[in-house]
């Protein structure tokens, strides 16, 4: 215990600069030119946000399906204290009208790349482009950011709606502050996505697909080779796809990664906590949810216990955010 190093879950968001320099593939203009930091004079999301009560609930798991190195347990008592959050992840919409408002930069517009999953590549990128050795179905595009998920010469036509992606721990802080509100604690997300039931698996209950119905956006098939796309999705779904969990909360399970507050431990006092905030410093941030290339073969990081984290400043195409508020 006391792990403060990510661990290398590569399916859920390699860490920037694992796979060295990145190569030029094509010419990429970036709309944006300034980097100044937003104010904050947008209010929460289309959907407004949700009141939850705060309260006790049992955090982690012991779930034998669970990761033990994650720090996915013990099961520990935690208060957390009233607070508001979105129904929905952050969308392409929503992140564009804060880029237009502001002339923000994200950091994979800095950095000049960002990982993008193989599949989802035309040859001529895919060919060529830098791999982490032990997941190398993602690939380090020159010119994917945001606006340009799948690297130059991609759009976000028919993704409005979709969550937004390649944005770092900063970017999303950055959102945040613009928004009126703030990144959730890690506690504050379980509470929240775990929609009221105790200690279930899912925000649903135990079973993935109860009735044969898909309530998420998570990797089926065989990962990383073939994804049948029985849930509706082979990549990101609208941020809203999916019956909501008991308090309202869409997608708390698969889509995209959300960034948390907190920097990452494995290390969890014993005894109650209350509004727990993680270390005061640390490598690498807390990501909850799990992302559409989650499979139980793999990385069953989709249920609500589920943890793992990254470098603040990595950007991957499945990591999104989503905004909380004091209440």
């Amino acid at each position: 215990m006391g792990e403060t190093e990510p661990h290398p879950h590569g399916c859920c968001a390699p860490a920037r600069g694992t796979p060295g320099p990145v190569p030029v593939a094509l010419p990429v203009a970036l709309p944006h030119a300034s980097a100044r930091t937003p104010e904050p004079v947008a209010g929460p999301g289309p959907a407004g946000p949700l009141a939850l009560p705060g309260g006790t609930f049992l955090m982690g798991t012991d779930d034998p399906e669970g990761f033990a190195a994650d720090g996915e347990g013990p099961v520990r008592p935690v208060t957390v204290r009233p607070f508001l959050i979105d129904a929905h992840a952050v969308s392409n919409d929503r992140f564009a009208a804060f880029a237009d408002a502001t002339g923000y930069v994200t950091e994979a517009e800095r950095f000049g790349w960002s990982y993008v999953f193989a599949r989802f590549l035309p040859a001529a990128l895919r060919r060529g482009a830098p791999r982490p050795e032990q997941t190398p179905w993602w690939c380090g595009v020159r010119g994917a950011y945001w606006r340009a998920p799948f690297g130059p010469g991609s759009t976000l036509d028919g993704l409005g709606d979709h969550p937004v992606v390649h944005v770092s721990w900063a970017d999303a802080a950055a959102f945040a502050r613009w928004a009126s509100g703030r990144l959730p604690t890690e506690a504050e997300w379980e509470y929240a996505a775990r929609g009221g039931l105790e200690q279930r698996r899912y925000p649903w209950g135990d079973e993935l697909t109860p009735g044969g119905e898909h309530r998420c956006n998570i990797w089926q098939g065989s990962f990383p080779t073939r994804n049948t796309a029985e849930d509706g999705y082979e990549g990101t779904a609208p941020v809203d796809a999916f019956p909501p969990n008991g308090f309202g909360l869409h997608n708390t399970s698969g889509n995209v990664w959300e960034w948390c507050a907190d920097w990452w431990t494995t290390d969890h006092p014993a005894g109650r906590r209350s509004n727990p905030t993680g270390p005061p410093s640390g490598a690498s941030r807390v990501m909850r949810g799990g992302s559409y290339l989650c499979h139980r073969s793999y990385c069953n990081r989709y249920r609500v216990a589920a943890r793992t984290s990254n470098t603040p400043d990595s950007t991957t195409g499945n990591l999104g955010l989503r905004i909380a508020y004091d209440a």
